[in-house]
């Protein structure tokens, strides 16, 4: 009796020692360091974390699928930054569209929110390009699932709401990805995006020549531009020695006449993407009797004498694809220059991509997402600049939109902002955004008109000037 007393012990002690072990075991807590839960992820590694007052910073690789419809037919690494604040905060989910900053930096629906913000380079920038580079998966579509896999990865870690946003060609980026991932996000704000809706139908742009700015600085930026191919052969031979000097080669775009062509065609372009109706007092009133130096100088700080370059033109290269498969591309006409000073006119995305890698236009691509968005759009936000060439052809909203905007910051360029807009919109747009995040104040909710940013502005930390890129690329 007693040894059956002792055996039923011993089994009930050796009962609860196991089941205390798998308690513990299953009490183990998961990681509560955002840097552990980030890792956590499959196909998340480290590059590097850099410090900021108030926020966690992180340089990421993330493992992507080459072709997200064959994920077995290979990976990449695309690089992506996390500027975290609080996981109990809204997300914000941006790209310009090109290589990602891995400096800090907070956008400004990232900063109206106080929220965390997703970085993504797009793919095929480098160094998020695979090798070797199949060059028929770089389209919106692959880029947009690039997107939705980082999405659905991080919700899981950052659950509230998310807004994706966008500048330019990432604000093309953003409406993109909602048109293929429409329930990702919960709201949408795209910064002046282009909208080449009929790639061989460009006046639109004329249009906008006529008219932007005042006919007296039409008439200074006319002047100069004309005048840089009226005096073509001695400015080349200065572009000969710049080129020398510096290590230049043109086998891209296929010479050097061919390229200086291209700097001085983007010249006015250029000046009313990046520059505002003030800097006109900066251009040379009488270009007729300026100087080489002066018409040089001009055209070199606005357009970029070294950008035609093949060392210019290599990190776009990625741009220049999809620009002749499928975003398209313009083409405006210079009534005040005569034809015999112009050689080639505006050239095609295909001179610009090394002939190497195969390009065939797709012409229905944009046609397909602009009837998306404006029988489709939902919460989503267009911002553009009234001076901003890009804007001429922008995003329109049809009958089957909803809560969705598209407004024009008066006088501003292609770095337009909410900020820029006039008060009434900007509260409106302020409002929608914080609505769409889901903090937006009792106060807010009430009375649209006292939206403001929740985060203080941080002038090392927001970015609100447009960044410097060369003309003709969004």
């Amino acid at each position: 009796m007693r040894k059956a007393f002792r055996w039923l012990l011993a089994l009930a002690v050796l009962i609860g020692t196991v089941s205390t072990a798998q308690a513990a075991t299953a009490a183990q807590p998961e990681a509560t360091d955002i840097k552990e839960r980030l890792l956590s992820v499959p196909g998340m590694s480290l590059i590097e974390e850099k410090p900021y007052p108030g926020y966690r910073f992180f340089v990421l690789n993330y493992t992507q699928p080459v072709d997200h419809r064959h994920p077995a037919k290979g990976t990449f690494q695309q690089r992506i930054t996390v500027l975290h604040k609080d996981t109990a905060r809204p997300t914000v989910f941006y790209t310009g569209g090109y290589s990602v900053s891995t400096t800090p930096s907070r956008r400004e629906p990232t900063q109206i929110v106080d929220g965390n913000q997703v970085s993504m380079e797009y793919r095929y920038f480098t160094p998020s390009r695979p090798d070797p580079a199949d060059w028929s998966k770089l389209d919106i579509w692959q880029a947009a699932s690039d997107q939705h896999r980082i999405f659905k990865a991080l919700k899981k870690i950052y659950a509230e709401n998310w807004i994706s946003t966008g500048g330019s060609k990432g604000g093309m980026t953003a409406t993109y990805y909602e048109r293929f991932y429409p329930r990702d996000m919960d709201g949408v704000v795209a910064y002046v995006a282009p909208n080449d809706v009929v790639n061989s139908e460009d006046s639109a742009y004329d249009r906008f020549f006529e008219t932007v700015g005042t006919a007296e600085c039409r008439a200074r930026l006319n002047g100069v531009q004309r005048e840089a191919l009226v005096r073509r052969a001695p400015l080349e031979e200065r572009y000969e020695a710049y080129a020398a000097e510096n290590g230049y080669t043109f086998d891209t775009i296929g010479s050097l006449d061919r390229a200086y062509e291209a700097v001085v065609l983007d010249y006015v372009w250029g000046f009313w993407q990046y520059s505002t109706l003030a800097d006109c007092a900066d251009i040379p009133a009488d270009a007729k009797n300026a100087t080489d130096d002066e018409i040089w100088t001009s055209v070199d700080t606005i357009s970029g004498f070294s950008f035609y370059t093949d060392q210019g033109l290599s990190p776009y290269t990625p741009y220049y694809y999809q620009a002749g498969t499928q975003l398209g591309a313009p083409t405006i006409h210079f009534p005040h220059i005569e034809k015999k000073y112009i050689r080639y006119g505006y050239q095609p995305p295909r001179n610009f991509v090394p002939r190497d890698i195969p390009m065939r236009f797709q012409p229905f691509v944009m046609d397909d997402v602009d009837a998306w968005v404006k029988h489709n759009a939902d919460r989503m936000l267009f911002v553009y600049g009234e001076n901003d060439p890009w804007g001429a052809e922008p995003f329109r909203l049809g009958k089957g939109a909803h809560d969705s905007y598209v407004y024009m910051a008066p006088g501003m360029n292609h770095g337009a902002n909410v900020a820029g807009l006039v008060a009434e919109q900007k509260a409106a747009a302020t409002a929608r955004i914080l609505d769409w995040a889901d903090v937006a104040p009792a106060a807010v909710a009430a009375d649209p008109s006292a939206a403001k940013p929740l985060a203080t502005f941080d002038a090392r930390l927001d970015r609100r000037d447009v960044e410097r890129e060369p003309a003709l690329r969004p």
